[in-house]
């Protein structure tokens, strides 16, 4: 089998979008990386510790991004149940 030079290019185009695509997603990690070290040390709430080494507290807790203002916000599963329960209450007619 030989190579034609549109099976060339097409080589060299997949392999560019591949190297592209690839370069995205490492920019795209590299940012929510940076948002994890914003993440705050307390409940914005309550002000309750929040230890990033617990597995327990890193899975029951709540974090809000907003990625257009950077801002990271921690909630403890007691305030965030609360802010939950009062959204709903002020959406019954």
């Amino acid at each position: 089998m030989t190579t034609t030079p549109q099976t060339l290019n097409r080589k060299q185009r997949r392999e560019k979008e591949r190297l592209l695509k690839k370069s995205n997603k490492k920019t795209e990690m590299d940012e929510k990386l940076g948002l994890f070290e914003k993440i705050p040390e307390q409940c914005l709430t309550c002000f309750k510790p929040f230890d990033k080494t617990n597995k327990q507290m890193v899975t029951s807790w709540s974090v809000v991004v907003r990625e257009d203002k950077g801002t990271v916000r921690l909630y403890c599963p007691t305030c965030w149940k609360k802010a939950q329960d009062f959204i709903a209450q002020s959406h019954k007619p």
